[in-house]
Parts: C-alpha cells; structure tokens; sequence
C-alpha cells in the first residue's frame, strides 16, 4: 500500500455531526429570511394611516381616461383606451390614472402609449396627460395593467425583429415604474 504525501483530511469526511450543524445552520437562513422578508399583500385594511391613504384616498375620485386628450396622432380615427388602473402614484392622497391608449385600427396590433394622467387644473372634471411612461412610437402593447402601492406595473408586447408580422408581438415583458425625485423611474419585472 501507497502511503499519500498529504496529510490525512479526516475532516473531509461527512459525519451525521457534519450533516446536523449544516441542517441546523440552513433551517436558521431560512427562518431569518422568513422574518426579513415583507409580509404578503392582503385583502384586509392595515392599521396605517398613511399606508390607507395611499391605497384607497378619501374623497377624490380617480380621473376619468375617457376625458383625457392623449398625444396621439391619429389621423382622422378614433383614440381607444383598452386598459386604465387608478391608485395614488406620488403620495399626495388623491389618486391618479394609468391609461393604455392608441389610434383605433381596422386590423393589426397598432402602438400603444402609456399615460399618467391627473385631474385637470381647477377641478373641472376632465383629466390630464402628466406623464408618459411608453410612447406609442416604441412600438408596444400593453396586455396587463396595475397599480399597487404606488408602483405601477405593465405586461408590455414587442416584436424581436422588424420580420415579425405586427398582428403578433413574439417578446413579452413586465416593466414596473415607480414615483421617486419628481419623476417616474421604470424597471424590469421579468423578460420572457
């Protein structure tokens, strides 16, 4: 027999000691992230004031996408809002309206922008374009739409390539903006 040059590494050995402590050490990761993380989102109202006020303001009802003026141009057809969500986006108590709005089209998957829109100036009942979160010249759709929170989260529609027909967007992806510093900073959920 071959004697090994190396000292002997007994402590490479994996004793039911070693598989306990590891055991042991995980089951404490796992319960410190279960502590750490944010407790799930419920149906129910919470204690908060100002966490209540944000998800469902007192008196003001959201802006109304059908009588906002969208910066479309649409040539003579009519502008179609397929999708709107409402939630109070910058922290002010009064809620504001998130719309999908493009040129209605005889066929095909026409762009659609993504507008913010608040109540217009002195209360007269209309809405206002404040901000543009998608431009209709990038070319997307948006195929789900929600505001929670303050975060305003999209399932946006694309093409990969100019090659694809356009009755058939072939990329998806979530995309979530959020109010911060005067102006809505946008990140990625997922890409699929």
């Amino acid at each position: 027999m071959q004697t090994s040059a190396v000292p002997d590494l007994a402590h490479t050995h994996a004793r039911p000691a070693h598989w306990l402590a590891t055991a042991a050490a995980m089951a404490c990761v796992v319960a410190l992230v279960g502590l750490v993380r944010s407790d799930p989102a419920t149906a129910t109202s919470t204690a908060d004031p100002a966490v209540r006020a944000r998800q469902a303001p007192a008196g003001a009802p959201a802006p109304d996408a059908a009588t906002a003026a969208y910066p479309l141009t649409c040539a003579g057809v009519p502008t179609a809002v397929p999708r709107t969500a409402s939630g109070d986006l910058d922290g002010d108590g009064r809620p504001e309206t998130v719309a999908a709005a493009h040129c209605q089209a005889g066929s095909g998957t026409p762009p659609q922008g993504l507008y913010v829109l608040t109540g217009a100036a002195g209360g007269s009942g209309g809405a206002r374009v404040v901000a543009t979160l998608v431009a209709p010249g990038d070319a997307l759709s948006v195929a789900g739409l929600a505001v929670r929170d303050g975060v305003v989260t999209a399932d946006l529609l694309g093409y990969s390539s100019p090659d694809v027909p356009r009755c058939c967007p072939d990329e998806r992806r979530t995309v979530e903006w959020r109010w911060s510093g005067g102006a809505f900073l946008r990140t990625t959920a997922t890409d699929s």
